[in-house]
């Protein structure tokens, strides 16, 4: 059965609240979806950054998608990726060919009837998942809120704030805010923070011992995710676990990231690494060299892949996203008792609001 041309549409979302972490401020977040047919059935993909993923879309990956066979995804996300050659991969392609490939996953897994968990493979049937949020923007009261909200009102047992603000320049804030977010979701909840790169590295460990005394079992990021070297440092420094990898575009980021030891568990990110094709393979890197795997945001692009991978720690229950995907999709998960089960309805399970979001389209 031959694939239709792509179609792809942008839009943009006002936040609930001014969002910030240690490196970056934002007040609204846009979304990239592409629908992809063959026959009568529509897949439907998504990635979420720059209005310009649509434009590569159209303009590059349409006309090399448009005719192949939709059950042959392995041959069409390796053209896409050759394609990009002199274009460039990391950035606005990665993202476009991220969402096509998405787009083709829940494609197939339509065409064949099956949910697609089980098109992939179920290796568990619930999927852990952490409250992800706590911006470095939100006065005290709004993140225990949140995080109540998560510990105590979803019984999610894991939950995650940002640290690091104004590049790492309130470090005093920052562990005033872990403080505050322990004593809010009690001694049993696993607490971690996420510094977006904003530390310098021995700045990092030092923060990181602090971080110990409350508990925090996972540091995200401490230092950028392009010093490698720093990275490890950290990590050989420290007793919680140091975790990186939203950024990669690509699988050998991952294998240099693994190579250079820099990380305990690996984080990559389906709307930007590739898609699942390439989310996959990354599980399958990280888990040759023992090591696990989270799911970087967007958490109903994740879920079903998550579900067949036997080395996932865990997805992000990102804020942000989540408010969008609860927005604009019918067949939402619930995370409520920290896991997720994504194992009903045909795809992913997800079907566009249309007509509800159509405020929200901005091409």
């Amino acid at each position: 059965m031959k694939l239709h041309r792509p179609a792809v549409s942008v839009y943009t979302v006002p936040t609930d609240a001014p969002e910030a972490d240690g490196t970056l401020a934002w007040d609204s977040t846009t979304m990239v979806i592409a629908q992809v047919s063959a026959g009568e059935a529509t897949g439907l993909g998504w990635t979420y950054g720059s209005a310009a993923v649509a434009d590569f879309v159209r303009g590059h990956l349409a006309p090399l998608v448009e005719g192949r066979d939709a059950l042959d995804i392995p041959a069409t996300h390796d053209a896409m990726c050759r394609s990009v050659r002199n274009a460039g991969r990391p950035g606005i392609a990665a993202c476009a060919i991220s969402a096509v490939d998405i787009a083709l996953w829940d494609l197939k897994a339509r065409l064949l009837g099956l949910p697609l968990a089980r098109l992939l493979g179920v290796c568990r049937e619930r999927v852990p998942v952490y409250g992800s949020g706590g911006f470095t923007s939100y006065h005290d009261t709004h993140m225990a809120a949140q995080l109540n909200g998560w510990v105590h009102g979803q019984h999610i047992p894991r939950v995650k704030i940002k640290i690091g603000g104004n590049w790492g320049r309130e470090v005093t804030r920052d562990l005033s805010r872990v403080h505050a977010a322990r004593q809010v979701i009690g001694a049993d909840a696993e607490l971690y923070v996420d510094a977006n790169g904003a530390y310098t590295r021995k700045q990092a460990i030092r923060v990181g011992h602090a971080l110990a005394e409350q508990g925090v079992g996972w540091f995200e990021e401490p230092v950028s995710s392009d010093d490698l070297t720093g990275l490890r440092l950290v990590r050989d420094a420290l007793v919680c676990d140091v975790a990186a990898g939203e950024y990669g575009y690509d699988l050998p980021y991952f294998a240099r990231m693994i190579t250079a030891g820099s990380v305990d568990c690996l984080q990559a990110d389906a709307t930007r690494c590739g898609g699942l094709t390439e989310f996959l393979r990354a599980a399958a890197l990280a888990h040759a060299h023992g090591l696990e795997i989270s799911a970087h945001c967007a958490p109903h692009v994740h879920a079903a892949a998550a579900a067949s991978v036997p080395n996932v720690r865990h997805l992000e229950w990102f804020h942000d996203h989540v408010r969008i995907e609860d927005m604009f999709f019918d067949g939402a998960l619930d995370p409520t008792g920290g896991t997720v089960q994504p194992l009903t309805g045909i795809g992913h399970g997800l079907e566009l609001r249309t007509d509800d979001v159509a405020k929200y389209r901005v091409a």
